[in-house]
């Protein structure tokens, strides 16, 4: 059952992920990228990568909605929602494209994979952690929660208006 769910979100992934491209809007084109990493997350979780799953999941929601959110704000087509082409220059990128797929592929079947050496780690996600991050993990857990505040406080000091001011 496991092997079926990993197929289908892979196929889902790489459909979505080809979607970006096929949409005729910025808007549309940031939740087919955001279905994508949500099929990504969800494999890694499949895999036994909860930390990495649930990580790249909640990453993936906030930074694809923010990117939704400045679309809406900032472009000179409302929404992104007008049709658009997402693609420029096709014969060039399906050329880079198609060498950089070939390259991956012989890379494949040309290298030779090493062997397991050992056995997986009693606690995979502190391994991860520690291999990243090495003894700098508190301090990077700190910093941020030191960004989220500073993320929260700053929308707080941006609003002129305070929380009984509604009626006002």
């Amino acid at each position: 059952m496991e092997a079926v769910a990993f197929w289908v979100l892979a196929v889902a992934a790489v459909g979505t992920g080809v979607t970006v491209f096929a949409v005729d809007s910025m808007a549309r084109a940031t939740f087919a990228l955001l279905a994508s990493f949500l099929c990504v997350g969800a494999e890694l979780l499949l895999v036994g990568l909860h930390y990495l799953g649930v990580l790249v999941i909640l990453m993936m929601i906030m930074e694809m909605l923010v990117m939704a959110v400045f679309m809406v704000m900032y472009m000179m087509n409302p929404a992104g929602l007008m049709p658009m082409s997402m693609l420029h220059n096709r014969r060039g990128a399906f050329g880079i494209s198609g060498a950089v797929f070939a390259a991956l592929a012989a890379g494949i079947f040309a290298i030779p994979w090493p062997e397991r050496a050992g056995r997986p780690p009693r606690d995979p996600t502190f391994a991860l952690g520690e291999s990243i991050m090495g003894p700098k993990m508190l301090v990077m857990m700190v910093i941020g929660i030191a960004i989220l505040a500073t993320m929260i406080a700053s929308v707080v000091l941006a609003t002129h208006r305070g929380r009984y001011d509604r009626d006002a």
